[in-house]
């Protein structure tokens, strides 16, 4: 029974690795030489895989790269669990700036690249989520909800990639409070009001 499962999960860590091993090399491979300009055999030359062997787990590298979009999004997601959207902006800035910094060759590519696995659609559907949990358009405001929430997020994804582009010359707790003050602040104080729980 014991070397049953051992013999289940061993074909579940392989595709892991394997999977691994293509995630980085289009990484790589894409601030090396720009993602465009990036093949399949470049890929699974760089991952040391046979070529028939990618198409096993993808059809083609923009479902590599939307992998790699999801598995970032949950790892963020993960961290942001415990806080709510009402809660501190500058600790909820802060967590996302320590991801970004953690994981900053890949949000590079996927900021570079991010018309292939539409980025911005897919941080507006998580964050929109987030922001219509946790706040109700503020009495009185002419900002609908929606704008509102376009707005931080949009500004927010601005914001992450003008740090990485300039080489992330702020620790990632300045750039929470840069977060607080300039974006999630004057967007609260104008339209948003925390929704009772």
């Amino acid at each position: 029974m014991a070397n049953q499962a051992a013999t289940e999960r061993r074909p579940d860590l392989r595709v892991q690795r394997t999977r691994s091993r293509l995630g980085r090399a289009l990484v790589e491979l894409t601030l090396e030489q720009g993602y465009d300009a990036v093949t399949i055999r470049d890929l699974t030359e760089r991952a040391d895989i046979g070529y028939a062997t990618f198409f096993r787990h993808y059809a083609d590298k923009e479902a590599l790269l939307r992998d790699l979009l999801e598995e970032v999004l949950d790892g963020l997601m993960e961290r942001l669990e415990p806080v709510s959207a009402d809660d501190d902006a500058e600790r909820t800035g802060t967590l996302v700036f320590r991801h970004a910094k953690a994981h900053a060759p890949l949000y590079r590519v996927l900021l570079a690249s991010q018309r292939s696995v539409d980025l911005l659609g897919r941080a507006l559907e998580v964050g929109e989520a987030s922001i219509y949990k946790s706040f109700a358009t503020r009495p009185g405001s002419v900002v609908p909800l929606e704008v509102a929430a376009q707005h931080i997020i949009r500004s927010f994804m601005v914001l992450i990639e003008w740090w990485l582009t300039h080489d992330m010359p702020y620790p990632p707790e300045t750039m929470g409070r840069i977060y607080r003050e300039l974006i999630m602040d004057p967007t609260r104080n104008a339209a948003l009001e925390p929704r009772s729980a």
